[in-house]
C-alpha cells in the first residue's frame, strides 16, 4: 500500500482500514462485528417472514414493522460485507466508483429509515390521540404517497453528496481510515477546496434527519400530553411504556448518527476509531434492537413468532392497528 501526494494526481482505487490503532488485532474485531451482523440478519429476516405469512398481520402498523425490517436487513448489507473481508482476509482495496456506489447506498437506505422511524411516530400520534380517523389516515394509499415522497427526497440530497464528492481530486491519500466510504472521510482525502461538499452534507442532514426528528418529538409530545390527560390507570402506564420505548430507541439511533456526524467535523479531537465505533454502532446495533422492541415486543407478532414455533396461540388482531405491545 503506498500512500503518495501529488497535486496532479488523483487516485482512483483506495484502502479501507478498520479501526487503524488496533490494526493488529483485526481478526478478533471480526469476531463481534460477525456476530452482530448474522444477528440483524437472523432477527429482521424472522420478522419480516412471520409478518408476511402471519394471518392477521397485514394492517398498516404491522406493514410498517415489516419496512422498518426490510431497512435495518439492508443497511447491514451495504458495508458490513466488505469491512468484514477487511478485518479476517485484507481485502481492504476499493475502487473510487465502488466507494461512491457504497456511499450512496449507505446514506440513502439510512435516510429512507428516517422517514420511516417518522411514519411510525405519525402511526402511534394517530392511534390514540384520534383512533376514530386512524383508518382514514394511516392507509396504503397515504403509505404509497410518503414512500414516494420519501424516496424523491432521499435519492436528491444522496445524488448531490455523490456528485459533488465525484468532481473532487484526491491527493491527500489513498487510504480511508473508516469502516466504509463515509461521505465527510473521503472528502477529507480532496486537495482541493470542500466547503461546498460540507455546506451540501449539512443541508441534507438538517433537511432529512433534522426534519423528521422534529416532528417525531412533536408527535410524541402530543401522545405522552394526551395519555396523561385522558387515559385511566392501567391504560396511561401501558401507553407510557409502549411509547417511551419507541421514543427512547428514535433518540438512541439519532443522536448516535448525529455524533457520527459530528465527528467528521471535529477530526483534530476525535480518533479514527472513536469515529469507527460509533458509525458501527449507529449502522448496526439498531439493526440488531429494532426488531425486538418494534417486533418481538409486540403482542399480535410475538404469538405469531409462537405459532410459528408450534407453541402459543394467536388473539384477535385489533381493526385499527392499535398495538398490544408490553
Amino acid at each position: 500500500m503506498e500512500v503518495e501526494s501529488h497535486k496532479n494526481h488523483s487516485y482512483s482505487t483506495f484502502f479501507l482500514i478498520v479501526f487503524p490503532s488496533f490494526y493488529d488485532y483485526r481478526r478478533i474485531i471480526f469476531i463481534p462485528v460477525f456476530i452482530l451482523f448474522i444477528l440483524a440478519i437472523l432477527l429482521n429476516s424472522g420478522i419480516i417472514f412471520v409478518i408476511t405469512t402471519g394471518s392477521g398481520l397485514h394492517l398498516p402498523m404491522y406493514i410498517l414493522i415489516c419496512t422498518m425490517a426490510v431497512v435495518d436487513l439492508t443497511i447491514p448489507m451495504t458495508f458490513t460485507p466488505k469491512m468484514l473481508l477487511s478485518l479476517l482476509l485484507d481485502w481492504n482495496d476499493i475502487s473510487l466508483v465502488g466507494c461512491l456506489v457504497q456511499m450512496f447506498f449507505v446514506h440513502f437506505v439510512s435516510s429512507f429509515e428516517s422517514t420511516i422511524l417518522l411514519v411510525m411516530a405519525i402511526d402511534r400520534y394517530v392511534a390514540i390521540c384520534n383512533p376514530l380517523r386512524y383508518n382514514d389516515y394511516i392507509n396504503i394509499s397515504n403509505f404509497l404517497k410518503i414512500a414516494v415522497f420519501a424516496l424523491f427526497r432521499s435519492i436528491i440530497f444522496v445524488f448531490l453528496i455523490i456528485l459533488f464528492a465525484s468532481s473532487l481530486t484526491f491527493c491527500l491519500s489513498n487510504v480511508i481510515e473508516h469502516c466504509y466510504c463515509e461521505h465527510m472521510v473521503v472528502v477529507g482525502l480532496a486537495c482541493e477546496n470542500t466547503n461546498k461538499n460540507n455546506i451540501m452534507g449539512l443541508v441534507a442532514a438538517f433537511s432529512i434527519a433534522g426534519l423528521d426528528l422534529l416532528f417525531i418529538l412533536f408527535s410524541y409530545g402530543k401522545i405522552f400530553f394526551a395519555v396523561l390527560r385522558s387515559a385511566s390507570g392501567k391504560s396511561k402506564q401501558k401507553a407510557i411504556s409502549t411509547c417511551g420505548t419507541h421514543l427512547i430507541v428514535i433518540l438512541m439511533t439519532y443522536c448516535m448518527g448525529l455524533s457520527s456526524f459530528l465527528a467528521y467535523r471535529f477530526r483534530n479531537s476525535v480518533t479514527s476509531d472513536f469515529h469507527n465505533l460509533i458509525s458501527v454502532s449507529y449502522l448496526l446495533l439498531p439493526s440488531c434492537f429494532n426488531p425486538i422492541i418494534y417486533g418481538v415486543r409486540t403482542k399480535e407478532i410475538r404469538e405469531q413468532i409462537l405459532r410459528k414455533l408450534g407453541i402459543g396461540k394467536t388473539l384477535p388482531v385489533s381493526n385499527r392497528g392499535q398495538s398490544s405491545n408490553i
